[in-house]
């Protein structure tokens, strides 16, 4: 049901203890939704107009989060981090393991993002298909972040609710559990299917793991660039149903394109439940930025 219809079945001639208690419902789910709206942080890709496109239409108050890829190397990465940072925003790099060379090299990222007032890192393993030195997977570099006393507040990890397109469903949840203890928040992979999320992180929640769960959503893009870019990643069951099915994809998309109401509303009375840690959201704007955040501020004033 929409969130902005929640309570609607709660206002059909019902003035008694239920139907009062429905619209409270509602009213309360509205709230969380609109709190997780304002939390929300943004996935943003390194490339030549990005910083353009950032301080033209995201809010300094929005948190980001900037991608790392074997094509475009690690310093891509840090320098727009810093840029970011240097301009009012909290920007976190994406660490990808197989890109960092050794304890030297670390040192020095660290060093360099501590200086630009970085306060928060995703790391990541990275995919390149050989390691650049010591570091192979996300938790070598965590440990080694450990062990020489970081100083970073908040420190993300990858989850993936319908799996890895390389690694098997029983060596990613290992990994998890090795990683949690790392780590103070997990990053969900992309999903558009709002029950596979909750599944998984009731799974996750009940093997140990309790970090707070930011599901990874898309923003408002062009139907053509998700299918495209979801394909790529190899996102799991929903992904290949884009990529396989377009001639349903009407079910999924707006006439300009996704938009993510489908799936935050499915979501919406899952946050802040007990027993799976969703705490909130982690748009993957794909540089989007300009429809993504009008999107995200008429849905705040709907549910206001």
């Amino acid at each position: 049901m929409s969130s902005d219809m929640l309570g609607a079945a709660a206002t059909s001639g019902n003035d008694g203890p239920s139907g009062r208690e429905g619209r409270a419902t509602a009213r309360a789910q509205r709230a969380v939704l609109a709190r997780a709206l304002r939390n929300a942080s943004y996935e943003i890709l390194p490339f030549k107009k990005t910083e353009e496109s950032v301080l033209a239409h995201v809010p300094k108050d929005v948190a980001l989060t900037v991608t790392t890829t074997e094509a475009r190397g690690l310093d891509r990465t840090l320098e727009l981090t810093e840029r970011l940072c240097g301009h009012g925003y909290a920007a976190a790099p994406h660490l990808a393991a197989r890109l960092v060379r050794d304890q030297a090299h670390l040192a020095d990222i660290v060093a360099r993002m501590r200086e630009a007032g970085v306060e928060s890192v995703f790391v990541i393993g990275g995919d390149a298909p050989e390691a650049a030195g010591e570091f192979p997977d996300a938790l070598s570099l965590l440990e080694r972040l450990h062990a020489i006393h970081h100083p970073f507040r908040s420190v993300g990890i990858g989850g993936y609710p319908e799996g890895h397109g390389t690694i098997s469903d029983e060596l990613i949840e290992r990994a998890l559990q090795a990683k949690a203890p790392h780590a103070t928040t997990i990053m969900t992979q992309l999903c558009f299917d709002a029950d596979t999320i909750v599944a998984w992180a009731r799974r996750v929640h009940a093997d140990g793991v309790a970090l707070p769960v930011r599901v990874g959503i898309p923003g408002v893009v062009s139907r053509q660039k998700l299918v495209r870019i979801a394909a790529g990643l190899g996102l799991g069951p929903s992904a290949r149903f884009l990529a396989k099915q377009q001639n349903m994809l009407w079910r999924f998309f707006l006439p300009g394109g996704y938009s993510p109401r489908r799936l935050v509303d499915g979501l919406a009375p899952h946050l802040g439940a007990d027993g799976h840690g969703l705490a909130g959201f982690h748009v993957f704007t794909f540089n989007e930025l300009e429809k993504t955040e009008a999107w995200r501020r008429d849905r705040i004033a709907r549910l206001s």
